[in-house]
């Protein structure tokens, strides 16, 4: 990956260095770690070998059918259209986003004579195949929602007596990307169900993204998952609550994978992935802050990267954060191994994530330090880097990332200072963050200070030497 940090070389006994890190906002600095250290293949239908990046109707514009009074808002071909072209225009396709993805609310409310799913003849009125092509000729790809049930959740025709017939009209319409929620079912079916949809759409010919709503419902109803099943047949699926336009929607997003870590983390790699769901960076319910830790902490998990905002009003310091491609090349690390809360005590977290590359078997790692406090002041916190999982005996580079700023390699050694600007400037008055470090006298730990002095998004890489 091409990465363009602050470098540091840290020598001898790196695992008994400490970094003490202080940080004055309630929220998160994610730091991503670097160490030079399998991937395992599910759905077997070649795609999502990295986490899916694109753009999602629902969050943002829900089941808002009304053309008539909000001709630019409604589920219609033209707001489809609309976000393909800033998708390519505004420069989110160069930084990896590629699929265009319709929600609920797309169909009409019966099936053809035929038995085949018809859209809203009056929003999409050129039909899905032509909108699928639209967006394809603009060099992305297209998806589309339906349910395994008799109904969507919005009450629009579900795929239920119809699997067949809806599995081969995706293909027809040339989807890439197929997401099956599961209201209006029963779901100790769904094991039988989801597998049985997912066979399908491989027999059509045509390679589908395949995301399932199958361990959500399964918990909600006190049955647990088979993940076993799952990650096999699906490319991706949803574990948790819809996310919500609000930080306390993504608190409890994030609580839920820490909690419960054990269980789901190990499910994801390359080809099948756990979904916290969508990105509700730029709506209404996340300050700036709230933003960047939500994109850090997804790309930690290794989620997939699905924004659901109007890109015509984003804003340009929320529209960076999305554009991050460093965050972006930490969420889409090839290994794709799912990062896990490693520290959580009186408000701090720590993060963190093994990714590439590899050196004599030592991963490298992404970490985030986030602070949840409320108090406005700030907090310390001491770490050593082998509670971090940091214990390649040579050591580590060093990478360094500040939302909104870019910088250039350098080197660092144990007896020198590195400074960094904390924040943009549009934010606030610019303060430095200062990494110190400082030689043992007797050969004891070396301690690495860094103080946060502002709110402000970071990533720390560590590279095996």
């Amino acid at each position: 990956m091409s990465l363009h940090f602050l470098v540091v070389y840290v020598k001898s006994l790196i695992t008994e260095n400490i970094f003490s890190l202080r940080i004055l906002s309630m929220f998160a600095a994610p730091w991503i770690i670097i160490l030079l250290s399998t991937t395992c293949y599910s759905l077997d239908n070649g795609l999502a070998k990295t986490p899916p990046m694109g753009w999602l109707s629902w969050e943002r514009f829900r089941c808002n059918t009304d053309c008539v009074n909000d001709p630019d808002n409604c589920i219609s071909e033209k707001l489809f259209q609309t976000m393909t072209d800033l998708i390519v225009a505004d420069g989110y396709a160069t930084a990896g986003y590629e699929y265009i993805n319709i929600d609920d609310c797309w169909l009409e409310k019966h099936r053809g004579h035929d038995g085949k799913l018809l859209a809203d003849h009056q929003r999409f009125p050129n039909g899905i195949k032509a909108l699928s092509d639209y967006i394809h000729s603009r060099g992305l790809k297209f998806g589309i929602y339906e349910d395994y049930g008799n109904f969507t959740c919005a009450g629009y025709p579900g795929i239920i007596g119809y699997e067949q017939e809806d599995a081969f009209q995706f293909a027809e319409w040339n989807v890439d990307y197929v997401k099956l929620d599961g209201c209006y079912s029963l779901p100790h079916e769904m094991d039988l169900g989801y597998s049985k949809f997912g066979k399908l759409l491989n027999s059509t010919g045509k390679a589908m993204v395949y995301s399932c709503s199958w361990p959500v419902y399964q918990i909600y109803a006190g049955i647990q998952p088979n993940f076993s099943a799952v990650k096999t047949y699906c490319n991706l699926w949803r574990n948790y609550d819809d996310i919500q336009d609000s930080w306390t929607s993504v608190e409890n997003i994030i609580d839920y994978y820490g909690n419960n870590q054990d269980l789901i983390a190990p499910n994801a790699g390359p080809g099948h992935w756990n979904d916290p769901d969508m990105l509700i960076i730029g709506n209404f319910g996340l300050s700036y802050e709230q933003a960047k830790t939500q994109f850090a902490i997804w790309s930690i998990l290794a989620a997939p990267l699905l924004m659901s905002v109007d890109l015509r009003t984003i804003r340009p310091q929320f529209k960076r954060i999305l554009q991050n491609r460093k965050i972006i090349a930490v969420d889409q690390d090839p290994l794709g191994i799912q990062g896990r809360r490693i520290y959580k005590h009186k408000g701090i977290e720590i993060w963190s994530k093994p990714i590439g590359p590899l050196f004599n078997n030592f991963y490298s790692y992404a970490i985030a330090f986030i602070n949840r406090r409320s108090d406005g002041t700030p907090s310390d916190i001491s770490v050593t880097l082998k509670e971090l999982g940091l214990i390649h005996f040579y050591g580590y580079r060093v990478e360094v990332n500040n939302i909104g700023q870019l910088y250039s390699n350098s080197f660092l050694f144990l007896c020198k200072k590195m400074s960094l600007t904390v924040n943009t400037k549009e934010e606030r008055k610019e303060k430095n963050v200062k990494i110190l470090f400082r030689p043992s006298e007797i050969g004891l730990a070396d301690r690495t200070s860094m103080r946060m002095w502002t709110m402000a998004f970071y990533t720390l890489i560590l590279k095996s030497k």
